[in-house]
């Protein structure tokens, strides 16, 4: 038989973008592992992804269209198997009718990160629907209020180079959890820690990361911010503040300055819900060890003050000149030094794309009962499960099941949203297409080329758009461009060009040099090329102009506090990538069934002990799991793992049942954490779950070699 091994990239939404080796036989991916030579990857696959081969050759798999013919929301029974030009004649059918009847802005792509690359994630989609004038898509669901904060202090998405960690002396994990979200960081924390680096993790949670670091603290969830301020106070009045650095890169001292004066250590501490000998000795630590690197993680935006949280942490670093030092610094996301303009090759100059109203993605329950006009009347989803991962869940779902609403599904396997849907159409997995990867953690481009055949009549979501361009007659010559023409276009401003990806897979292709100091003599993304601690462009917003503390919305309401006590959070799981492999069943054994923690003192106070089944509810829903009873959390604050699916859950509902729409002070992005619930008890029967009738089959996939983590 024959057996070859061929590179690739991961495309999940994770910050390390591993570069993987596939050994494919008789034309079948058999076994996969960590690429040994990527500086990143370092040989090994995270636990979500050592199993991905469960998923591409999983009995589950789409492998034709289907077509509804009963009622939305009964599930996979409500469908029938369609020939292609069956379903892509539906497909144009109702968003001809959505345009004709109330414009294009009627008809809404909504796309996410269910894949990272460039190509079939965020190109040819958005092309086609930019040309014909549909509703833009704000991506807001997981970065916005990141994205904005950062390009207000330093002008864009960019921080220390994230190899260079090993030289940091004092490692803050602000939010952080790499050992569940951004993996292959911890070898060079553990690097950094071997040569005499402190480790500190901020988080609401006692993580498998804070329990491993040298100091954990926990402050109340959504106060952030208050912490920087207290913790620059701490620096200011140590008298470590770096004058020469802050006077030649940055503007805004003075004017942040005079805020600090606002916020003493005690304050801080009050407000964080911390001793303040905590906030006193951290500052103190800070104040005295260069090089600090501060890595923010992406939980702590999910509150209302986000924006400002994510703003006072950039400035921290400004404060001590610790970008004067490899491995010094903050770092939100690596994105903003890829020299790649996603927008000139979704919108090409010679491609004509009229103006149109942007929705944003967040809102969607909202969007879709209500507040868009016009409304939308076309939606087409790829790459995002919507019904598991958006919130107010019974609000959207209540929005998937108008009648008038035309909804279309490219997908790999029968998902939640897939059960509202009006045509479905079967989409590749990574080893059956090409794609162009960049990262949000990591300074290298990667490129995947196809090397196994896809199954049954499943098509690269690039494909199935330009079969929709033709459905609806649209004969523009960008709307056929190949997917080695879109790699191309991407890497137009690349300093590595498609051949040498081809044949070297990945290249490092920021001008970020490992071991450097990137802003050490400034040079931020800014018009001036220094950082702003105040920012006048933001007041046009309704935001402050300089960091401050925007206190979260629900999570600090006395009153509603008095009805649901606990402040719920959703963080990311060890298995699940956001609803990615959750109907898997070896991911979904790993997982285990939904289970809400509580502190010891909490769960007493309501006669609950471990493994009780509860509701956990609020006025907007609620969901049942299973209680765990442990000290991961402080009291008055609960957390359950997100991502899982509504279908395969007890009583067809998930944590997104009791979560708001509602949107950050900067860039609107969701407020998962900012969340308040009650915990009551329920019968142990209802926690039992009966698969849907109509499910797909989920028995043990056809043997493959896994590669444990390294």
């Amino acid at each position: 038989m024959a057996r070859t091994t061929h590179p690739g990239a991961c495309p999940l939404d994770c910050p390390d973008t591993c570069v993987w080796q596939l050994t494919v036989e008789d034309g079948r991916a058999v076994a996969l592992r960590g690429d040994r030579d990527h500086p990143f990857t370092r040989g090994a696959l995270c636990g979500k992804v050592n199993r991905y081969l469960d998923a591409v050759n999983g009995p589950d798999r789409l492998t034709t269209p289907y077509v509804r013919t009963g009622p939305k929301g009964a599930g996979r029974v409500s469908f029938r198997p369609a020939s292609w030009d069956e379903a892509l004649d539906r497909v144009a059918a109702g968003l001809r009718a959505s345009i004709e009847r109330d414009g294009p802005e009627a008809v809404l792509p909504y796309y996410f990160a269910g894949t990272m690359g460039l190509v079939q994630g965020w190109t040819m989609g958005p092309r086609l629907f930019a040309h014909l004038g549909a509703s833009r898509l704000d991506t807001t669901i997981c970065t916005a209020a990141a994205r904005t904060a950062t390009r207000s202090v330093y002008g864009g998405s960019v921080g220390f180079e994230p190899e260079s960690i090993v030289d940091a002396k004092l490692i803050v994990l602000w939010g952080a959890n790499p050992l569940a979200t951004n993996l292959h960081l911890w070898p060079f924390v553990q690097q950094a820690r071997e040569r005499g680096a402190y480790l500190v993790t901020i988080d609401p949670l006692r993580t498998e990361t804070a329990a491993r670091s040298d100091e954990h603290i926990a402050p109340l969830p959504g106060t952030d911010a208050a912490l920087a301020l207290g913790l620059m106070r701490g620096v200011l009045d140590a008298g470590a503040v770096d004058e020469e650095w802050l006077a030649a890169h940055t503007v805004g001292w003075a004017e942040l300055a005079a805020r600090l004066a606002e916020w003493p250590v005690e304050r801080a501490a009050a407000e964080c819900g911390l001793p303040v000998e905590v906030v006193h000795r951290l500052g103190a630590r800070i104040a005295t060890t260069r090089p600090t690197a501060v890595r923010v993680g992406l939980g702590l935006q999910r509150h209302h003050g986000a924006g400002q949280a994510i703003r006072a942490i950039c400035a921290l670093p400004l404060l001590t000149g610790d970008f004067r030092y490899p491995g010094g610094g903050a770092l939100v996301s690596t994105s903003g030094h890829y020299p790649i303009d996603e927008g000139r090759v979704v919108r090409p100059p010679d491609l004509p794309a009229p103006p149109a109203r942007s929705i944003n993605m967040s809102r969607l329950a909202a969007v879709l009962t209500g507040e868009a006009d016009p409304p939308i009347t076309s939606l087409v989803v790829f790459n995002a499960n919507p019904a598991a991962t958006a919130p107010d869940q019974n609000r959207l779902l209540a929005g998937l099941r108008r009648d008038d609403l035309h909804t279309v599904v490219l997908e790999q396997r029968w998902t939640d949203t897939c059960d509202y849907a009006d045509v479905v159409l079967p989409a590749t997995m990574q080893p059956e297409h090409l794609d162009l990867h960049t990262s949000y953690g990591h300074h290298y481009t990667t490129l995947n080329l196809p090397v196994t055949e896809a199954p049954g009549e499943a098509l690269p979501n690039t494909e199935i758009f330009r079969r929709i361009a033709a459905a609806l007659g649209i004969d523009h010559p960008r709307l056929r461009d190949s997917d080695e023409e879109l790699a191309r276009q991407l890497l137009r401003d690349s300093p590595v060009s498609f051949e040498e990806l081809c044949a070297r897979t990945y290249a490092r292709t920021t001008g970020v040099a490992v071991g450097s100091a990137p802003y050490a003599a400034g040079g931020f993304p800014t018009a001036d090329g220094r950082a702003r601690l105040h920012d006048p462009s933001l007041a046009r917003l309704g935001v402050d102009p300089v960091p401050g503390f925007t206190p979260p919305v629900e999570a600090g309401d006395a009153a509603l506090a008095t009805r649901f006590p606990l402040v719920l959070l959703a963080p990311a799981g060890k298995f699940l990538m956001n609803s990615t492999f959750a109907s898997l069943p070896w991911h979904t054994r790993r997982t285990g069934p939904p289970r809400v923690h509580l502190h010891p003192d909490d769960a007493a106070a309501r006669g609950l002990v471990d493994g009780d089944a509860v509701r956990v509810r609020n006025d907007r829903g609620a969901f049942l799991a299973a209680v765990a009873v442990d000290d991961a959390t402080r009291r008055g604050v609960a957390f359950t793992y997100k991502a899982y699916w509504a279908r395969l859950s007890p009583g067809r509902a998930t944590v997104n049942a009791v979560t708001a729409v509602r949107d950050t002070d900067l860039g609107g992005g969701p407020t998962f954490h900012d969340c308040r619930v009650e915990v009551e008890p329920v019968p142990a029967e209802l926690l039992v779950v009966d698969p849907p009738a109509d499910a797909a089959p989920v028995g043990p996939p056809a043997p493959a070699e896994a590669v444990p983590a390294g």
